[in-house]
């Protein structure tokens, strides 16, 4: 059963950083893809960034880009979202969520992955 367990979020002030963490189980690390992606109350899920595990590529949405860094420890099954110049609208629920069929990061971050964690919560307050 695949399994993904986000952490790190919490309240920051703007400027601040987080690091979210996103611990799988349950399916083969090396061969999937992990996004995250956030939903602010009332708005829509937002793709945030996308890493390949199978060649190590990423992806960012042009409102993280250069601020958010993905990253895989594939010995921890692990995926990382470091999070920089936090802003207040940064403020949601981030999800991790895995994949394993062989869509580009834009695909998977306009519509979504298979597999979904159930969310932590990051604020950043101004």
């Amino acid at each position: 059963e695949v399994q993904l367990v986000e952490s790190g979020g919490g309240l920051v002030q703007a400027g601040g950083s987080l690091r979210l963490s996103c611990a799988t189980s349950g399916f083969s690390f090396d061969d999937y893809a992990i996004g995250w992606f956030r939903q602010a109350p009332g708005e829509d899920r937002e793709g945030v960034s996308y890493i390949s595990n199978s060649d190590g590529s990423t992806y960012y949405s042009d409102s993280v880009k250069g601020r958010f860094t993905i990253s895989s420890d594939n010995a921890k099954n692990t995926v990382y979202l470091q999070m920089n110049s936090l802003k207040p609208e940064d403020t949601a629920v981030y999800y991790c969520a895995a994949d394993h069929r062989d869509y580009s990061g834009t695909y998977y971050l306009l519509y979504g992955m298979y597999s979904w964690g159930k969310g932590t919560l990051v604020t950043v307050s101004s």
